[in-house]
């Protein structure tokens, strides 16, 4: 009965967590698109707003031809790329998730990790850790990187002398 309980609450906890990282993530994307179509605006209005066909063209084609002439606005191109971008994506990682869950045979997800980490290689524990965890800064961080690899050159120099 704990153990149910403790289930309930650690599936809680996971789908409140996804929720914030997907509700994060799309805000994120949401602005960052935001921010580059209102920078594109901000360079040049008169072209953003007529798309990519100029005055001169448009006066010159018949109403008829207009129509096949014309291209879309900045807005609605990106918009539209934008949305077929997300359903490509979308539907294509939901097609090999779909298609990796059948194949492993799982009925729910413990039993497809379960299945996924007998086939996946094992993750090495670094308990105790073996190098470095706390670095002041950026630059130490890349010091240290720096260094470590220095050290490895030099032992597989060593060790291709006979």
């Amino acid at each position: 009965m704990e153990e149910d309980e403790s289930n309930k609450k650690d599936n809680t906890s996971f789908a409140l967590k996804s929720l914030f990282l997907i509700t994060a993530g799309g805000l994120g994307l949401f602005g960052g698109f935001s921010n580059a179509i209102g920078s594109a605006r901000k360079q040049d209005p008169n072209s953003f707003d007529k798309g990519l066909i100029g005055d001169v063209a448009i006066k010159e084609a018949t109403a008829q031809h207009q129509k096949r002439v014309l291209h879309e606005a900045g807005t609605k191109l990106a918009s539209r790329a934008l949305g077929y971008g997300t359903l490509y994506a979308v539907a294509g990682c939901s097609l090999i998730f779909y298609s990796l869950w059948k194949l492993s045979g799982a009925k729910d997800l413990a039993e497809f990790r379960l299945k996924a980490g007998r086939i996946l290689p094992k993750v090495p524990k670094n308990d105790p850790p073996q190098s470095r965890t706390e670095f002041s800064g950026i630059n130490d961080f890349l010091q240290y990187v720096i260094d470590k690899d220095i050290e490895e050159k030099a032992l597989k120099k060593e060790a291709k002398q006979p």
